[in-house]
This record gives structure tokens, C-alpha cells and sequence, in this order.
């Protein structure tokens, strides 16, 4: 990587950020394709962040992608928001242009990719379990609901959460179906009959988290997907397998979602291979 006054520089937004693959990703990529980038990880403090935003655009910054806990707060406070952050109420994706700053979110697209990746279809038809309705949850569950899920399951501790995402959903797809399940033994009894599982609460993260639901919440012939990505395997996608259930974990979401980044920032499509080779040697060792 020869660095240089032209170099075109992106960064991902989160606070903390440590956790983060996405440099990893990027800077392949761009080397693969010849592109005079750099990518960086920065730990920005969430009161500070709509201040970092525009400095970042005065010092040259092509794009930024913003992670936990930025999305929400960018959605607020951005003046310009494409229709896939009005939908999902939250931007991933900071496009920095002559015209000011345009917030985006390319999660939604990440999530039905990686679902169609992993196990051949999205959520057309189906009965769809979303564990953990916050920012990650809510983001899938809208997905869902949008792109032909037959019903849902809003599983939650927090039953204003729960409220608000439902009243959410019913705005957009009053037709589809929506469960609430705030005690364990309703989550396990709802979770089994479901199609779709989809693990969005930030359990896993850590390295010992247990599973959050037990082996008779899962069945086979069920997907089961855990948006968490640093680990091949979280103890709920163990707990999932060893039940019959397909897994798949978050590094094909991480994936789609930062090649459409990518896309929207430089028009130029990034280098997909080399970016899934470079996440699955962090994560794997290949």
C-alpha cells in the first residue's frame, strides 16, 4: 500500500470499534483493484458524532460506514437520507458529496444476501423468529416484513421495544402477522414453529456468552442465522446445529453490506472475493 496525498481515505464510525473486521475487508479489496484508498476504524464517541461527520467531509473523506451505537443518532441527524435509511430508520452509510452528507443503509441489503448465500432463499413465505428487537433486530424484522415474510416473532425483554417496531411494521405491511414473546418458555415454544430464526441481541459478542435459548427451541429443516460475526460459531448457532437446525453467522451480512458501501461511495464495484477471503482468514484461519 503506497500512501500518498491522493490517497482516497474511508473509516468506519463506532464507539467501541476494537471489535470491528471491516478494515480488513476494505483494504484488501482496494489493494486488489489497484484503488488509492485507505480504510480506517475510529472510535468516535456518540455525542460527538455529528460533529466528526462533517470535519471528516472537510478533510476529504470519500465515505464512512458507522456502527453501534452511530446508526440511529445518523439517522437523526442527517439531513439527507436515501430511501433505504427512511425505510429501516437507521444509516450504516455516510456517502459524503458536493451536495452535503446522504445517509444510507446497506444492512438490509447485507442481510438478504447473506440469507440467500447461505441457504438458498431470503424470507419469501416464511415464519420468521427475531430475537432481540434493537437496532440490529429492527433492522431484519422491516426487512422481513417488506420482503414477503409470512409472520413474525418480535422477541424481546423490553416490551416498549417490542411495541414500537410492531407499530413500525404495521405501518408498512399491515398484512403481515406479528407475535410478541417476552418470556422464555413463550420464546422457545414460538421460536421452534418458526421458519427463520434470526439472533440479533448482542449476546455472543463475547467470548463464553451462553446461548440464550435452549436445544428444544430448534428443529431440522429450520434456518438459523446469528447476525454476530467474530466467532465461526456462537454458543446459540452450536446449540441450533446440534438441534438439527442450518446455521450461518454474520460475516456474509458484514460482507454484502460493506461491497454495496463501496458501491455507492466510488461507483466501482469492490473486489467480493478478496474482501470473503480476507474476513474468513480472520475468522477462520484460511
Amino acid at each position: 500500500m503506497n500512501l500518498s496525498g491522493h490517497t482516497k481515505p474511508f473509516a468506519v464510525l463506532g464507539h467501541p470499534i476494537g471489535h470491528t473486521l471491516s478494515p480488513v475487508m476494505h483494504n484488501v479489496s482496494m489493494q486488489e483493484l489497484g484503488f488509492d484508498g485507505i480504510y480506517l476504524a475510529l472510535d468516535v464517541h456518540p455525542d460527538r458524532l455529528m460533529e466528526v461527520l462533517p470535519s471528516m467531509a472537510q478533510m476529504g473523506f470519500v465515505g464512512v460506514n458507522l456502527t453501534v451505537p452511530h446508526k440511529e443518532i445518523a439517522f437523526q441527524g442527517l439531513e439527507k437520507l436515501d430511501e433505504s435509511a427512511r425505510l429501516l430508520g437507521a444509516a450504516n452509510t455516510v456517502e459524503f458529496t458536493e451536495d452535503g452528507m446522504v445517509g444510507h443503509n446497506t444492512d438490509g441489503y447485507g442481510f438478504l444476501k447473506a440469507l440467500e448465500e447461505a441457504f438458498g432463499k431470503t424470507v419469501e413465505g416464511d415464519s420468521v423468529f427475531v430475537l432481540g428487537c434493537g437496532g440490529a433486530g429492527r433492522a431484519t424484522a422491516l426487512m422481513a416484513a417488506t420482503k414477503g415474510a409470512k409472520s413474525l416473532v418480535l422477541a424481546d425483554i423490553d416490551a416498549e421495544r417490542v411495541q414500537k417496531l410492531n407499530d413500525e411494521i404495521m405501518g408498512l405491511t399491515p398484512h403481515v402477522e406479528i407475535v410478541h414473546a417476552f418470556e422464555k418458555s413463550k420464546q422457545i415454544e414460538l421460536c421452534r414453529a418458526c421458519d427463520l430464526v434470526v439472533q440479533a441481541s448482542p449476546v455472543g459478542m463475547k467470548e463464553g456468552d451462553p446461548s440464550l435459548l435452549p436445544p428444544e427451541a430448534f428443529r431440522t429443516g429450520q434456518r438459523t442465522f446469528d447476525l454476530i460475526y467474530m466467532y465461526p460459531e456462537t454458543a446459540f448457532l452450536t446449540t441450533a446445529r446440534e438441534a438439527g437446525a442450518e446455521i450461518a453467522n454474520g460475516l456474509g451480512m458484514l460482507l454484502h453490506q460493506g461491497a454495496r458501501a463501496f458501491e455507492i461511495w466510488t461507483g466501482t464495484s469492490p473486489s467480493v472475493s478478496a474482501m470473503r477471503n480476507a474476513l474468513e482468514a480472520a475468522v477462520y484461519g484460511k
